[in-house]
């Protein structure tokens, strides 16, 4: 088939949503174009409240963990069942629930079978599986599918995902051919971003994250905490590794909780993060922003006044921000049908030509 429905769907280290995306797809592999339909999303709610205890490395029956997996499976098949509205869909991909991830071992929970049966379409599920098997981090694993949308003829974009944590992918002008455009994309993780983000506002505010930003607008940015926040921000940056398990942070918002007020606190974390993303991206023409962190103005502020080029927000490109990973998943998806390895040696540090990804589940 030259045109294609598929869908995909991502829930993030925040635990807050399940969002999913439906797109059409023309032509196959990396050459495939792509238009989005439509998006849906659905709040993990009490469920989100349930995983984090196991994100955390809480102990957990196994009795749990698998009633966690069906659980996930079944808000998954809700979701979708809203988003596609009765369309016949050709393929789901789906990311799941990452629990742990300290590469070579990584965990994204998920029951696939409620989604399989519900659209009675195949699912593929596991993206992150063979490049790990194969020697390399497990992610970033977007960058492909950041090439397939974002890609421009003469300028360099930097595409810059501020979910729990922030990670980036830097695009030649495509004009490049073939292996030569694929072997000079970059990308990688960057720091910790939404995680460190909410847990302030859990802890100062008593609420899941802070809307808008608002709060730490109203904040001005601690000194102290500023500087200690930066080195350890630096540090992730400069580690070149997929971060997870432990690279949250809570330890320094414990540190400051009784130094700060809790808008000064927000402020100083928004402000570190900014110049640290600003930073690591480094020279392009464009920095195209996505991701529920985009939502928070002080982030985005503090990353456009750091930013060393003109910064917009992907939706400007077509792509729903806060959709952006469930728009990758489906893409990727795509590439997985099409047997197009999803990952790149030189961002996931592969060593040799990456695998083909994702295990399948068919109706």
């Amino acid at each position: 088939m030259n045109t294609r429905l598929i869908a995909g769907c991502m829930s993030g280290t925040s635990l807050d949503a399940i969002d999913a995306a439906l797109i059409r797809v023309e032509g196959h592999g990396l050459d495939m174009n792509v238009e989005v339909i439509r998006c849906a999303s659905k709040p993990l709610g009490s469920l989100g409240k349930l995983l984090r205890p196991l994100a955390r490395q809480r102990r957990q029956t196994s009795q749990q963990v698998a009633k966690l997996g069906s659980m996930l499976g079944a808000a998954h098949a809700e979701v979708l069942n809203e988003l596609v509205q009765g369309e016949k869909v050709d393929l789901v991909a789906v990311h799941g629930q990452t629990v742990f991830h300290e590469a070579p071992l990584s965990m994204q929970l998920l029951n696939p079978h409620p989604i399989a049966r519900q659209l009675g379409a195949p699912v593929v599920f596991d993206l992150r599986g063979a490049d790990l098997a194969a020697g390399g981090q497990g992610a970033p694993i977007t960058p492909l599918a950041d090439h397939v949308l974002f890609r421009d003829d003469k300028h360099t974009r930097a595409v810059v995902n501020l979910g729990g944590f922030a990670n980036f992918t830097w695009l030649p002008p495509s004009r490049r051919e073939g292996e030569e455009a694929l072997r000079s994309i970059r990308g990688g993780d960057i720091c910790v971003c939404n995680q460190l983000l909410d847990t302030v506002s859990r802890r100062c505010f008593h609420k899941p994250y802070d809307k808008d930003g608002k709060r730490a607008m109203r904040g001005e940015a601690d000194e102290d905490a500023h500087c200690a926040l930066l080195a350890i921000l630096k540090m992730q940056a400069e580690a070149g590794r997929s971060l997870g398990n432990g690279d949250e942070l809570t330890e320094w918002v414990d540190v400051f909780f009784n130094e700060c007020t809790g808008h000064d606190l927000a402020r100083t974390a928004a402000l570190t993060i900014g110049q640290v993303i600003a930073n690591a991206v480094g020279e392009t023409d464009q920095i195209v922003l996505a991701g529920g962190g985009t939502h928070n103005q002080a982030l985005r502020r503090e990353i456009t006044d750091h930013a060393h080029a003109p910064v917009c927000l992907s939706d400007d490109l077509g792509a729903p921000a806060q959709y952006r990973e469930a728009i990758a998943m489906a893409i990727l998806g795509g590439l997985c049908a099409d047997r197009v390895p999803i990952t790149l040696p030189q961002i996931t540090g592969c060593p040799l030509t990456a695998p083909v990804a994702g295990c399948w589940i068919y109706p």
